[in-house]
């Protein structure tokens, strides 16, 4: 599983003294352990999908923080967020392209935005920007 990935390389990024890698993936590794909690209650359990979720989550958070230091400029700051942008994106699998997700869309019986956003996210979640195909729906009809 994911988890196990990332649970292996935490250790490794703490040997290493990778502290921007550890912080990045502690993150990660801590918003799983909430959500495996709260699954826990309703009794489910953390798919490799919910994992792919949060780290999307946390790769647009790292993203706005990273703009935030470059307005005031602060390099420093900027290359740390940048080096764990690239850890954690190394866990996502490839993103879909837009001629893909074109492709997907058109072979698709329904083409109304809950029906097509909604077979996104069942069959391609982690690996297509769900505003991207919001965009790209949008942009057919």
């Amino acid at each position: 599983m994911l988890i196990d990935e990332l649970k292996k390389a935490n250790i490794e990024a703490m040997k290493a003294h990778d502290s921007d890698a550890r912080s990045i993936i502690s993150v990660v590794l801590t918003r799983e352990k909430t959500l495996e909690l709260d699954l826990h209650e309703k009794g489910e359990e953390v798919k490799d999908s919910d994992v792919l979720s949060i780290i999307s989550k946390v790769l647009k958070e790292l993203d706005e923080e990273k703009e935030g230091y470059e307005k005031v400029g602060n390099s420093e700051r900027v290359n740390g967020i940048t080096h764990q942008i690239e850890v954690i994106s190394s866990y996502l699998p490839s993103q879909l392209s837009e001629d893909e997700i074109l492709k997907i869309i058109n072979s698709l019986d329904d083409k109304s935005v809950p029906s097509v956003m909604k077979y996104f996210k069942a069959n391609y979640a982690g690996s297509v920007d769900m505003s991207l195909v919001s965009k790209l729906l949008k942009s057919i009809q």
